[in-house]
């Protein structure tokens, strides 16, 4: 069957995904148009294709223990000179994206790994590109502000033409239970706010 490359990300709502998108296209990034306006929980990893049932399962396991949360985007942030990234900054929702990430590349999961850096929810607005256009996407999402109610993620799949496409959703509270309703697991709850 082969390997897939897989990532898990909290999708960023209409109007503000398409927004973000446009303006990291009009600082010239080439992958804008193939990466949907996200925060991610699980950076690109390959895995077996066969893999992909327990993936779900698992990640149907963390939706049910999760309940929605306030995300508020604020200003910009970069990883530079350490990564050519520029960001705009989750201010509210860090620290339950924090709970996410960890349980989705849970030891005991199918994607358990190690992450190249300390993870840092953010969005990216610009990657990999002129020292000068990645100035002005500081500079020009400096005061950027959205917020939302974050109801759950998404698993994609990235395609062999480097585009990242939604396989399923992933609701916190399960599939039957209103988000509103869920309970927490044992394996632990969404830290306070």
């Amino acid at each position: 069957m082969g390997t897939v490359t897989i990532g898990v990300s909290i999708a960023v709502p209409e109007p503000h995904g398409s927004l973000l998108q446009e303006r990291r296209a009009g600082f010239g990034d080439p992958a804008a148009h193939g990466i949907p306006t996200h925060v991610t929980l699980l950076p690109p990893t390959e895995v077996d294709a066969s893999a992909l049932p327990a993936v779900e399962a698992h990640l149907l396991s963390v939706a049910a223990a999760g309940r929605p949360f306030p995300m508020r985007l604020s200003g910009t942030g970069t990883f530079r000179p350490l990564s050519p990234v520029v960001f705009v900054q989750v201010v509210s929702g860090a620290s339950a994206c924090s709970w996410l990430q960890e349980r989705v590349r849970d030891a005991s999961g199918p994607m358990a790994r190690e992450l190249q850096f300390p993870y840092h929810p953010h969005v990216t607005v610009a990657h990999g590109i002129s020292e000068e256009a990645m100035d002005r996407a500081y500079e020009e999402l400096s005061e950027y502000e959205a917020e939302w109610s974050c109801t759950g993620f998404a698993l994609y799949e990235q395609g062999s033409d480097g585009v990242w496409r939604r396989l399923r959703d992933f609701a916190f509270g399960g599939p039957v239970v209103p988000p509103q309703a869920s309970a927490p697991s044992a394996r632990g709850t969404l830290p306070a706010r």
